[in-house]
C-alpha cells in the first residue's frame, strides 16, 4: 500500500518478476477491505500516509477476525526511532528503507516467509492438538460416565447400611476415595444365632481393584447363601458356617489357584453370636479390630497375619472375644488409621481411640458417618488419600 503509483509500480514490478501475486492499494481504507475479502500472506505499507498512516492501518490489520497470519513490512524514509518503536508496537514484523532496494527487498521477504512457513506449521499442530484433546475430551466424558455408573455398582454391593438383628445392630461405611476403590464389607446371617461380617480391602485403588472387591463379594453373597465360601450345610439340614480363619483360609487358595491376578487383599472377618456375644474372628493383614466396652474401655488387639493372596498354604489363626451388653465391635479399613493430616501425620491408633472416645454417644446408625466427618475435620478435607470403609456392631443382649 502506497498513495505514490509510481512507488507501487516499481516495487510492484520487482515482486512480479519474482514471482508473486501483487494487488495494489492506495490508501488504508481500501487496503483495508482487500485484506477483509481475502487476506494476503505479506503487506507492504508506507508509514506515511495521508487518512489512515501505516501504523493505524497495521493496527487495523491485526484486529480483523481469523487465525491467518500476515507478514506486515512498513516502508518508510525515516530514521526516527520513536516511529519504530510506534510501529513494532503496533503490529509491524519488519521496516525496510525508502528508496526500496530490490535484493533488500528480497531477503526481508524470505525472511518473512520463513516465519509464515513456520506459523502455518504451528497452526496446522494446533488443529491437531485441539481434535486430539477434544477427542480425549469426549473420551474422558464417556470413561467419566462409566466410572460414575461402576460406583453406583460398587456401592449396590454393600446391602442393608443398617440391620437390626433384635439382640444387636450392624452399620456398614463404603466410601471410595475416587470413582471407585478397592475397599469391601458386608454381612451374611448364619441361621437365627450368628451373623457374620466380613471387611476386604484389595491393593491399589483403581478399576482392577473394584473388579476384584466385585467378585470377592461373590463368595460371601449374603443373597446367595449357596454359593457362600464362609457357610455350610449341617447333617440336620441347617445352615453352618466355617470358622473365620477357614474360609480366609479358603479365599486364599481360590485367589492363587483360580484368579490369575497380582492383587492380594487384606481381610477380617468376624462371626457373633447373637445370644451369648461371642465373637469368632481371623485377621489377614488388615488393621485390628476395636472393641468400645460399655463402661467407656477401648480394646484393640488382632494376630495382624499375612494379606490374602501372597503366599500359597499360609496360616491364619483364629481369635476372639466376647461382647457384654452394650459393648461395640468397630472394624475399620486402614484409610482410616493412615489418614494424614494437613502436616502428613497419620491418625494411628491412639488418634482413632480419642476420636471413637468422642463418638461413644452417638447410636449405632449415625456413629460411623459421624467419625467420617471427625476424620475430615482432621485431615482438613473429605477427599481422602484411600478408600474409607466399616462395621459398627453393637450387641444389645439376647432377645426372650
Amino acid at each position: 500500500m502506497d498513495d505514490s503509483r509510481l512507488q507501487r509500480r516499481i516495487v510492484g514490478s520487482s515482486l512480479l518478476r519474482e514471482g508473486y501475486e501483487v494487488v495494489e492499494a492506495a490508501s488504508g481504507a481500501e487496503a483495508l477491505e482487500i485484506c477483509r475479502t481475502g487476506p494476503p500472506d505479506l503487506i507492504l505499507s508506507d508509514l506515511v500516509m495521508p487518512g489512515m498512516d501505516g501504523i493505524a492501518f497495521c493496527q487495523a490489520f491485526r484486529a480483523l477476525p481469523g487465525e491467518r497470519y500476515g507478514y506486515f513490512i512498513l516502508l518508510t524514509s525515516k530514521s526516527d526511532k520513536d516511529e519504530l518503536v510506534r510501529g513494532l508496537e503496533g503490529g509491524a514484523d519488519d521496516f525496510l528503507s525508502k528508496p526500496v532496494n530490490p535484493h533488500e527487498l528480497r531477503a526481508r521477504i524470505s525472511a518473512g516467509e520463513r516465519i509464515l512457513r513456520m506459523q502455518r506449521e504451528l497452526t496446522e499442530k494446533n488443529h491437531v492438538i485441539s481434535e486430539t484433546l477434544q477427542e480425549l475430551q469426549q473420551l474422558y466424558d464417556s470413561l467419566d460416565h462409566d466410572l460414575i455408573e461402576a460406583k453406583k455398582l460398587q456401592q449396590s454391593l454393600v446391602r442393608d447400611r443398617f440391620k437390626d438383628f433384635g439382640s444387636g445392630a450392624v452399620s456398614l461405611e463404603l466410601r471410595s476415595s475416587g470413582h471407585v476403590g478397592g475397599d469391601l464389607v458386608g454381612q451374611y446371617r448364619i441361621g437365627e444365632t450368628h451373623v457374620g461380617f466380613y471387611a476386604i480391602d484389595v491393593s491399589g485403588h483403581g478399576i482392577s481393584s473394584a473388579l476384584m472387591t466385585a467378585r470377592l463379594a461373590g463368595y460371601l453373597s449374603s443373597s446367595s447363601a449357596e454359593h457362600n465360601v464362609a457357610l455350610c450345610d449341617l447333617p440336620d439340614g441347617s445352615r453352618g458356617y466355617l470358622p473365620p480363619h477357614e474360609v480366609i483360609g479358603a479365599m486364599n487358595r481360590i485367589v492363587l489357584e483360580e484368579m490369575e491376578t497380582e492383587l492380594y487383599f487384606t481381610m477380617l472377618i468376624a462371626v457373633v453370636d447373637l445370644r451369648t456375644g461371642l465373637t469368632q474372628m481371623a485377621q489377614a493383614g488388615h488393621p485390628h479390630p476395636v472393641i468400645l466396652r460399655a463402661d467407656g474401655r477401648i480394646e484393640q488387639d488382632g494376630p495382624g497375619g499375612l494379606p490374602v493372596g501372597l503366599i500359597e498354604g499360609a496360616d491364619f489363626l483364629a481369635f476372639e472375644t466376647r461382647l457384654g451388653v452394650g459393648d461395640r465391635l468397630v472394624i475399620l479399613s486402614d484409610g482410616v488409621t493412615e489418614c494424614p493430616d494437613a502436616q502428613d501425620r497419620m491418625l494411628g491408633e491412639e488418634g482413632l481411640a480419642r476420636l471413637l472416645s468422642s463418638l461413644a454417644g452417638h447410636n449405632v446408625e449415625t456413629m460411623l458417618e459421624a467419625l467420617i466427618w471427625r476424620l475430615a475435620e482432621f485431615a482438613g478435607s473429605d477427599h481422602f488419600p484411600d478408600d474409607v470403609s466399616g462395621i459398627l456392631f453393637e450387641f444389645r443382649g439376647a432377645v426372650p
